[in-house]
């Protein structure tokens, strides 16, 4: 068994209760894999990657509509939309262990772990969608995130700094102002998933972590200053800025020093 292999072959499932079960049962048997040097081969076919059902329907990010999450379907479509972005970030997670060798078991083993965790957040949010008298794949979605992870696939350092430190960063961010919002509703659904992203976003600050942790051990492999190439990785990959507000003591928390904190806020 061998687990830059197996991880090909979970981020090529479709199915997405398939892939999240893959994800957990595969971080279940860590001890048992091996890791090659040699990257496997990839499917032939482009599109087989990642491995995605047939609904949602995939739309740019400027054509995903915003709704009130004072309704009921606005919770739903707002549910829905950061299960995608658990969906994905399970995809991300076994992408950054088949496609990079080279690195120490260590990696490869935190990586598994994210893709098991987000999978669990997955699973969370599913079942909380289907309470609602939805499922995933119910209303249309955005492909930000495996965009960036396209644009890095020759790049460990850029897919380091670029997918989990700043795009999934932006959840450390964006969480506490939606689990306000949902309070705010105050309804046993709203309140409900107010209390499942508190989950979320605790383990999330440990998966940025990996990313930093990773990202700095990288710069100091290449002999790299770890900020500056930063903003000229930003630039190189036309990644977005994060806008404030900004959840600083989870970015603390996360590994980010306090001269990029200076950075996000005043460039």
């Amino acid at each position: 068994m061998e687990l830059r292999h197996r991880a090909l072959q979970v981020l090529c499932l479709a199915d997405p209760e398939q892939k999240a079960a893959s994800a957990l049962d595969t971080h279940a048997q860590a001890a048992l894999y091996s890791i090659a040097e040699q990257a496997p081969a990839a499917p032939t076919d482009a599109q087989a990657l990642p491995g995605r059902p047939a609904r949602p329907a995939l739309l740019r990010h400027t054509e995903v509509a915003r709704r009130s999450p004072a309704t009921l379907e606005g919770r739903a479509v707002l549910i829905h939309a950061i299960a995608h972005i658990e969906f994905n970030a399970i995809n991300l997670a076994l992408d950054a262990i088949w496609r990079f060798g080279g690195m120490p078991r260590a990696y490869y083993l935190d990586w598994l772990r994210v893709a098991a965790e987000e999978a669990q957040h997955f699973n969370l949010l599913r079942a909380h969608l289907r309470s609602m008298g939805h499922d995933y794949g119910d209303f249309p979605a955005h492909q930000g995130l495996w965009t960036m992870c396209e644009k890095t696939q020759h790049d460990i350092v850029a897919r380091m700094a670029l997918v989990p430190r700043t795009l999934e960063a932006r959840g450390l961010d964006a969480t506490p102002l939606i689990q306000r919002k949902l309070r705010q509703v105050g309804t046993p659904d709203a309140l409900a998933a107010a209390d499942i992203l508190d989950t979320i976003l605790r383990e999330e600050v440990g998966h940025v972590a990996i990313g930093n942790h990773w990202y700095r051990w990288l710069c100091a492999r290449e002999g790299l200053e770890p900020e500056p190439h930063y903003a000229t990785l930003v630039q190189r990959y036309e990644a977005p800025r994060p806008k404030p507000p900004f959840n600083e003591a989870a970015r603390r928390l996360a590994g980010f020093s306090e001269a990029e904190l200076q950075w996000l806020q005043h460039g």
